[in-house]
């Protein structure tokens, strides 16, 4: 992987949600990259480091039809001269998503398989070769954790660090790299996926508290509804930071409500990580987010 440029992962204040004695900034690392932003770009890099000392020359790698692993798996790989095949989560559409689409013109096969075959991870013989380096839906694992604890911010500078929870590798690594008196907070956008805790914990180097709140799912994975869609609008007219409905958008939708709830003790000091994956919004109707 390429460098990051530090210069354009800002650190903003956000006075909308500073209330109630407690102070709230944004860590903009979805700024890094088009499309291999936010944690995409920082989960990847230590596994396409690997695949380049082993030598490999293909990248196969896990997700549904709106994934934003997959789209910033096929740019990543593009970009640093790998062939990728996406493996698929379900039968083929009859009309490919913009995700779909996108990480086609990144260069990458797509491979459907179905529901059941794919929660087995079962690889086509056919793609089986030594040449191949695989990764885990949405860069679960080890190495997908350690990129995630190189996010660069002021880890003294703050009481509770806020991320949204797919896989817990990005959440995994938030907690691996933080400083000891800080705590990370992780906010489920799964309906009663209560592995979670058990996921991020096996990642972990030491032995640490793993706080997911489940609250804010707002019917699952990728659901949403009026009242959700109506924060979203009202946030980035608020701030001018885009959200995606998928992640960051429950992300700071759970923030705000924990804040209006009491949550955080007064005076604390609260970073919230948007983790980038806007390209998701591109599936909702045009005129629903007014960004």
């Amino acid at each position: 992987m390429q460098t990051v440029d530090e210069k354009l992962i800002t650190t903003d204040f956000i006075p909308f949600l500073s209330r109630k004695r407690v102070r709230v900034s944004v860590l903009r690392t979805d700024k890094i990259h088009p499309v291999i932003s936010g944690n995409k770009w920082f989960k990847l890099k230590y596994y396409l480091e690997d695949a380049k000392i082993q030598n490999k020359k293909r990248i196969i790698t896990f997700g549904g039809a709106y994934s934003n692993h997959i789209v910033a798996t096929a740019a990543a790989c593009n970009m640093n001269g790998f062939e990728s095949v996406g493996i698929i989560r379900g039968e083929e559409p009859r009309n490919y998503s913009h995700t779909l689409n996108d990480a086609m013109a990144y260069g990458m096969e797509l491979v459907f398989l179905s529901r059941q075959d794919y929660q087995n991870k079962i690889i086509p013989k056919d793609l089986m070769a030594v040449d191949n380096y695989v990764i885990a839906e949405g860069g679960y694992g080890a190495l997908g954790a350690a990129g995630a604890a190189t996010v660069n911010y002021d880890r003294t500078g703050y009481d509770f660090v806020m991320a949204a929870v797919g896989t817990g590798t990005w959440m995994a690594g938030l907690i691996n790299g933080k400083n000891p008196e800080s705590e990370v907070i992780g906010i489920s956008v799964l309906k009663n996926n209560y592995e979670l805790e058990k996921q991020v914990a096996d990642l972990l180097i030491n032995e640490e508290k793993v706080n997911i709140v489940h609250d804010f799912h707002f019917g699952g994975y990728a659901k949403y509804t009026d009242e959700f869609i109506g924060f979203m609008n009202d946030f980035y007219n608020e701030t001018e930071i885009p959200t995606d409905f998928v992640y960051t958008g429950k992300l700071f939708y759970g923030v705000k409500t924990l804040i209006e709830k009491n949550y955080f003790k007064p005076d604390s000091r609260i970073l919230i990580i948007h983790c980038g994956g806007l390209q998701g919004n591109l599936s909702l109707t045009e005129s629903t987010l007014m960004f």
